[in-house]
């Protein structure tokens, strides 16, 4: 270290030009490296995951590892009051981040206790800390939104309604593939996966019905607050609560399973029988999918209202009236695809109901001597199932359609075909279901596996089946 102060004149005016321009440099190569502004280190988290249909849904730099949702539900009133309080593990260091949310008001945001900044723009709430809150790579944060307003009923590219919408007596949210975003704040994409508490207030005289196991139900003055635990990673669309006046029934299956259903008590006679199968139905397909992949079954069943369709919502799925055994099965085969093995993208659609529907084929061969390849001849045939290859639908108002369905069940019955031996065809299935249980898997994914454990060059099934976009000229 030199210790001689300069003397007075021209080395003592370069010197302190030379200083400034040093600090100058040195601020520029921090802002530079770090993208921070107003003394908050880091850079911004993506506003979108870059879906191949939905491209603003989800958002970068962190991964949700638990919401706590309180909601206070006024249904007569079209009136939710909701505090989200979503714990992160930042997987960069983040200066802002954003998080989904469709209409409703954000009255106050904190995090990690701080007040913070917000910027709403359409469906993307960038929240950006205090500038002595520091979110760094690998560190755990908790952000607390209080929101109030009107929930919103939103229309998917296919015409179909999701989000928040209206019953006879109550309200029930749906979440495929973006309406979640219409009642709580979140990263919404199915690649995030997290656990729930969901504690839901409604006037006395009401239930509020979620996902996951019931854990207390209290009533206070005019109104009753039921908290539901979802301790498995869920997907937000797989989210739900139903609100309404319900006929529930609760019982304990094989293996501690909690079972909980809850019909619409407009329909609750006509649904009894049906949901009396559940722990039937399930134990059923754990015999051909693997064990069970949660502590928690049951059903949710209302008269129908705005929503016109069946969705396999975690635990216990949700349909618009009582269904037949066929539709149950189907719903129920979700738990294992699409709920436990969840898609890495909406263009893994088809992992979902390809599986769903095939195992709609196989009850019908066990329960009803309809033999499944009697099922692949009649999808073979029906123009629809040709409209595109399950996997690559062309827009995000076809990820529902035929292709993705009953294309997607006529590839697994070809891997079966492929296999040969059901014994074989069976544990390569439940392989599956067990080497991404609770995870998220994408059509690469699979390819990869199923070539793995049958050992098969499988080239040729993917281009026709999976990828191809004309019928062959043989279904063989």
């Amino acid at each position: 270290m030199d210790r001689r102060t300069p003397g007075p004149g021209p080395d003592r005016r370069t010197s302190a030009r030379r200083t400034v321009r040093v600090a100058a440099l040195l601020l520029l190569v921090l802002t530079t490296s770090t993208g921070c502004t107003g003394g908050v280190e880091g850079r911004p988290g993506a506003s979108g995951l870059r879906d191949p249909y939905f491209p603003k849904l989800g958002n970068g730099g962190y991964d949700v590892t638990h919401y706590d949702l309180a909601l206070d539900v006024d249904p007569a009133a079209r009136r939710l009051r909701g505090t989200a309080t979503i714990t992160a593990r930042a997987t960069q260091d983040l200066s802002a981040f954003d998080l989904d949310l469709a209409g409703l008001t954000v009255d106050s945001v904190t995090v990690d206790g701080r007040p913070a900044a917000v910027n709403r723009a359409g469906q993307e709430l960038t929240l950006r800390p205090d500038a002595g809150v520091r979110l760094r790579r690998g560190g755990t944060f908790r952000t607390v939104v209080r929101y109030s307003g009107s929930p919103r009923t939103l229309t998917d590219p296919d015409g179909s309604k999701e989000g928040w919408l209206r019953t006879a007596d109550g309200a029930v949210a749906l979440g495929e593939p973006a309406g979640s975003m219409a009642w709580f704040p979140g990263n919404n994409h199915p690649s995030d996966k997290a656990s729930y508490d969901i504690e839901v207030t409604v006037p006395e005289g009401l239930t509020a019905v979620s996902n996951g196991e019931l854990t207390s139900r209290r009533t206070a003055g005019a109104t009753t607050t039921y908290h539901w635990h979802v301790a498995e990673p869920m997907a937000s669309y797989l989210a739900t609560v139903a609100i309404g006046r319900f006929d529930t029934k609760e019982s304990t299956m094989a293996g501690g399973i909690k079972v909980f259903t809850a019909a619409d008590t407009a329909v609750a006679a006509d649904s009894a029988r049906i949901l009396a199968r559940v722990p039937e139905i399930v134990q059923w397909e754990a015999d051909r999918f693997g064990p069970y992949p949660f502590s928690a079954t049951g059903a949710i069943v209302e008269r129908s209202g705005d929503a016109g369709y069946a969705l396999e919502t975690q635990n216990r799925p949700f349909f618009p009236g009582p269904p037949d055994a066929r539709l149950l099965v189907h719903e129920m085969a979700h738990q294992w695809f699409g709920d436990s093995v969840t898609p890495a993208s909406w263009r893994d659609m088809w992992l979902n109901e390809g599986f769903a529907t095939y195992a709609d084929w196989l009850w019908g061969a066990d329960k009803e001597g309809k033999p499944v390849q009697g099922r692949f001849d009649a999808a073979f045939a029906n123009d629809a199932n040709w409209a595109f290859p399950p996997a690559d639908p062309p827009t995000a108002a076809d990820i529902s359609q035929a292709p993705v369905y009953g294309r997607g069940a006529m590839v697994i019955h070809r891997i079966r075909q492929a296999v040969g031996d059901d014994r074989r065809f069976y544990a390569l299935i439940r392989g599956w279901t067990k080497a991404h249980r609770h995870g998220n898997a994408s059509t690469a994914d699979f390819t990869a596996y199923v070539e793995k454990a049958t050992g098969k060059d499988l080239t040729e099934l993917w281009k026709t089946w999976l990828y191809g976009r004309s019928r062959p000229a043989s279904k063989d």
